[in-house]
């Protein structure tokens, strides 16, 4: 059961960081108020950064930036390692 229930947050919450990369991105087009840099890296340190990384490269956004280019990859694999620990410590 808990099995489950971490896999399901780690699915929604990186559907949730794609989703917030695509709406960034739109925001920066109209010019819009935009989310944070902090509240994307607080994101990716509760597991979204897979899913932002996505989002980054699908929607060719923060791809300029060095910290995103090279810091939500290197997240993204951390945050996988730390789910599959997870997920064989509670086997």
């Amino acid at each position: 059961m808990i099995k489950a229930i971490l896999s399901f947050y780690f699915i929604i919450i990186n559907i949730i960081g794609i989703f917030t990369m695509k709406q960034d991105k739109q925001r920066a087009r109209k010019r819009d108020w935009r989310i944070s840099e902090k509240k994307l890296w607080l994101l990716a340190f509760v597991g979204a950064a897979p899913g932002l990384t996505i989002g980054m490269k699908k929607y060719r956004h923060k791809t300029k930036h060095f910290l995103f280019k090279y810091g939500l990859p290197t997240v993204a694999i951390l945050d996988f390692l730390i789910y599959f620990y997870v997920l064989g410590r509670l086997s």
